[in-house]
């Protein structure tokens, strides 16, 4: 897994609003105080997954722009 994570969720190939919709139904099944890569490529998940983490309580730990391909590593908040 990428970024070191204890889950890893892949939405490359998806626009807005997939990735957010897919992380949330993921995340649930999360246990508090685990971590989840999430690998993208669409450019708008560069602000709505930290958004996304900051109105639900979850940490944005590291984000990585490699050109094409977005690294976000998140932390299940309580």
């Amino acid at each position: 897994m990428r970024l070191n994570a204890n889950h890893e969720l892949d939405v490359t190939g998806l626009y807005c609003p997939e990735p957010v919709m897919l992380l949330h139904r993921c995340i649930r099944d999360v246990a508090v105080g685990e971590t989840v890569c999430v690998v993208a490529s669409d450019p708008t998940t560069l602000r709505d997954i930290p958004r996304f983490c900051s109105f639900l309580g979850h940490e944005l730990l590291e984000q990585v722009d490699e050109g094409g391909e977005i690294l976000f590593l998140l932390r299940k908040g309580a």
